[in-house]
């Protein structure tokens, strides 16, 4: 696609998912409810061409030399498959947001006023990767009363492909205006800057991918964006921990899917239980082909870390390797956390309910955990369904953004021919 035409293709798209936004405003619950559940049965009935097409990608990537962790994240196999048709039944489950009166009051001049959930308009969905997230978007941008235009990356061309075209034919047996649901199956690089201009169409952006996309989207778009750059997380283990606890937890944060943004990066240690804890975790995660860096404190107790670097503290390697540092206390865990997080998920592990809303109150990050894996900052294990994407912003949505961040709210004010004296 040459960019003349990249350009007149993405503004025809967003012109036509404008105006079917208006009528899908319009549409019951129980009419997006059944396309969700169409949409399910294709998907599951068309498992074996997904996974065909997904192959393609599989194969693409090994050529261009992806790391492992990109390439699991690429693949569809029948595990994932099932897990995105009960993403969308599930979804039609949940409580449809549009409409809910969120306040009414009625003011001294018989004014009723009514402050009332309302679909975005048109989202935006530029991401890389995961073919899920096609699916995943659809389904809940449907369920919200939202259009979608998705732009997924290269790598998984031929995935995003057939997820949207075997579910756009199920979406032609329902009540749901088909152009709702957009794809810019383009892999021209212009194609993202016309989207990012067209402010008269689309109402929001959700970038979903690496640090550079997300920090290209968020400096180019004249539309408001969403985001949420990179995900270095922290597990502190406090000295008031339950050892075997915290080594699951840790164990569970690094190894269980290294590749996403919600795997612990940095795993701090309270100085009291580090010769004691370390070796007995630093073993586990080393049988796991876990890569070790840690501060000076920690390479005299495990002896093959590699030093970490100041850039260590800030990395998101989503790889199989950790930063590990030993820390004085709590309040020592919290400022580091601060200084190099990136607000999105943060993990203390300790017996001690004081200390745990200390951590609570004093970490800036858009979901904190006490006892618990940060692997769980997921729209679907919150129960949402699904999400659209995590925030780490404070405006608007923070944390997973799932059917109510997708919403935003106008105020009908009802009257019986009052006017302004």
């Amino acid at each position: 696609m040459k960019n003349n035409n990249a350009r007149k293709d993405v503004i025809a798209m967003a012109k036509k998912a404008k105006n079917a936004s208006f009528l899908l405003s319009l549409i019951p619950t129980s009419f997006k409810n059944a396309a969700l559940k169409a949409m399910a049965k294709a998907i599951k009935d068309n498992a074996e061409y997904l996974k065909k097409e997904n192959k393609k990608d599989i194969v693409f990537a090994k050529k261009q030399g992806y790391s492992e962790a990109l390439i699991d994240r690429l693949l569809l196999n029948d595990k994932r498959i099932k897990a995105m048709v009960q993403c969308l039944l599930d979804t039609a489950k949940l409580k449809d947001p549009v409409g809910d009166v969120i306040t009414s009051f009625k003011r001294p001049n018989g004014l009723n006023i009514k402050k009332v959930r309302t679909p975005i308009g048109v989202i935006g969905i530029i991401y890389e990767s995961r073919p899920n997230v096609t699916s995943d978007c659809i389904g809940l941008c449907l369920k919200s009363g939202n259009s979608v235009i998705l732009k997924g990356g290269k790598e998984a061309f031929y995935s995003n492909k057939a997820i949207f075209s075997v579910m756009k034919k199920a979406v032609k047996k329902t009540k749901i205006p088909q152009e709702a649901i957009q794809l810019v199956a383009s892999t021209d690089r212009e194609a993202i800057n016309v989207l990012l201009g067209l402010n008269d169409y689309v109402d929001l952006i959700v970038p979903r991918g690496g640090e550079g996309l997300i920090r290209f989207v968020a400096e180019n778009s004249s539309i408001p964006v969403i985001k949420h750059y990179k995900g270095v997380c922290h597990t502190y283990v406090s000295n008031k921990a339950d050892l075997k606890m915290a080594r699951t937890i840790c164990f569970n944060a690094k190894v269980q899917r290294p590749g996403v943004c919600n795997a612990m990066e940095t795993m701090l240690v309270h100085k009291a239980i580090a010769k004691k804890f370390l070796p007995e975790i630093a073993s586990e995660l080393l049988e796991a082909g876990v890569e070790i860096r840690g501060c000076k404190r920690t390479k005299a107790i495990i002896k093959c870390a590699k030093a970490a670097t100041e850039k260590d503290w800030n990395e998101e390697y989503l790889d199989l390797i950790l930063s590990v540092k030993v820390v004085d206390d709590v309040k020592q865990a919290i400022e580091h956390i601060n200084n190099y997080g990136s607000q999105h998920s943060d993990a203390i592990i300790t017996k001690d309910k004081k200390e745990a809303d200390i951590f609570l109150r004093s970490v800036d990050s858009s979901c904190l955990y006490v006892n618990a894996s940060t692997r769980f900052t997921d729209g679907y294990e919150f129960g949402f369904g699904a999400e659209i994407g995590i925030s780490t912003d404070k405006l608007h949505a923070r944390g997973p953004m799932a059917l109510e961040e997708l919403t935003t709210y106008k105020y009908m004010v009802y009257g019986q021919g009052q006017i302004r004296e």
